[in-house]
């Protein structure tokens, strides 16, 4: 590879969700300004290795691409009304500028809620979300989503069909509705925030390429809206989560619970940023949302120098609060352990017990873990084995399996295979 051409991929892979942000504004297709965006790219791969490397290759390709939606407009037989719409400033598109930094960060919102918009199964929200926002290759959120390249391919064309089949406003909404839009953009830097903490399924415990594109777009979003709560408390969350990252596994890749981990190998700066985060929305006045509480639990958890330091009190009360505001079977599993922390193991079995009939959590993995942990807890090994192997049965990621086998197999008997 060139150097010409690693300039012009390292740009557009960086500037690629401003381009299709911008240039979707203009054509009002999310999926033929990915095109242009793309057309763009190939323009400055035949030219920048023969004219060389634009003085502002970001403002180059964003002119290109701008040109190109504009060419494409005027072709179309309803130009005049389509002039119109997008304002006599497209007769004279203007020269390689660095375009304005506000007008792109309207866009750059817009893009995001339209990526995120619920007419989209959350598969197609997180797959459109990784491709125009992340700037990963088809071929790259194949793996992010642990799916084959033609179908999440096929996920992505569908995806781009249906908004413009339902012809969604490339605009950011307001009142309710921006509520509601709000909370599924959220939700989807959350899941694959989530599938890269902890993954689903495969050989790999942790995948840290989607954490960071979840921090990355959580970073994003703040800086957009700066006035929203649960905007800066789903950041805080990400930045403490993701401070324990080196923590997590052991040499060979093997998980690391949270009880045994090397605190000292925390990121301190990323506990710091997510500390200020929090402030930041604690500060708005409102009260905490399901994010800013999960990041207070977070938080909790980053202050305590030794796991035995933790302030299992607050965090059972914190779970409370989000069961509140947020009731789900997962929060409440998350609350009887830390209630059997600070009340003891009886109590927290008390509560999962009430869990056991819940269809939600009928196959999650997690259910049958929380229970042989807190049965192992009341000298009960026989019934924690047998649930440490049910869990490692559901379970589709090899690392956790594992672990749960040895668990399972640290108890006496003989644990599956």
């Amino acid at each position: 590879m060139t150097t010409a051409s690693a300039a012009v991929e390292a740009v557009f892979r960086i500037e690629s969700a401003r381009i299709i942000a911008v240039v979707t504004r203009i054509v009002r297709d999310v999926g033929i300004a990915e095109e242009l965006a793309q057309d763009a790219l190939v323009a400055a791969l035949e030219q920048w290795p023969e004219q060389g490397v634009p003085d502002r290759p970001a403002a180059w390709l964003m002119a290109t691409a701008k040109h190109r939606a504009v060419d494409l407009v005027r072709r179309k037989e309803t130009y005049a009304r389509k002039l119109a719409e997008v304002g006599r400033r497209l007769e004279d598109v203007p020269p390689p500028e660095p375009p304005e930094v506000d007008d792109i960060d309207d866009d750059l919102l817009r893009l995001i809620f339209t990526a995120c918009h619920p007419v989209l199964s959350t598969e197609a929200r997180i797959a459109l979300t990784l491709r125009l926002l992340g700037g990963l290759t088809t071929e790259e959120v194949a793996r992010a989503c642990l799916a084959t390249e033609p179908t999440v391919a096929q996920r992505i064309v569908r995806a781009k069909r249906a908004l413009a089949k339902a012809d969604v406003p490339f605009e950011v909404p307001y009142g309710a509705e921006r509520a509601a839009r709000l909370a599924s953009v959220l939700e989807v830097i959350y899941l694959i925030f989530n599938e890269g903490y902890s993954a689903t399924a495969g050989d790999d415990w942790l995948r840290p390429g989607l954490c960071e594109d979840a921090l990355r777009l959580g970073r994003v979003l703040a800086g957009l809206m700066p006035k929203e709560p649960e905007v800066h408390g789903l950041v805080a969350l990400l930045e403490i989560q993701a401070s324990r990252t080196a923590a997590r596994t052991g040499p060979d890749g093997e998980p690391v619970l949270l009880a045994d981990q090397n605190r000292t190998r925390w990121d301190r700066l990323l506990i710091g940023r997510g500390y200020a985060a929090l402030a930041r929305a604690n500060d708005l006045g409102e009260p905490l949302g399901p994010y800013a509480l999960q990041a207070a639990v977070a938080a909790c958890h980053a202050r305590a120098v030794r796991y035995e330091d933790t302030d299992w009190p607050t965090i059972a009360a914190l779970y409370g609060r989000l069961a509140a505001v947020a009731p789900s079977p997962v929060v409440e599993l998350n609350r009887a352990v830390a209630v059997s922390k600070a009340e003891g193991p009886a109590a927290g079995l008390a509560l999962v017990d009430t869990l056991l009939g819940e269809p939600a959590l009928r196959d999650y993995h997690l259910l049958p873990s929380v229970r042989g942990d807190l049965l192992a807890r009341l000298g009960r090994p026989a019934e924690a084995r047998a649930e440490f192997e049910r869990a490692a049965a559901l379970t589709r990621n090899g690392r956790e399996r594992a672990l749960l086998l040895e668990r399972a197999a640290g108890l006496g008997g003989s644990a599956r295979q």
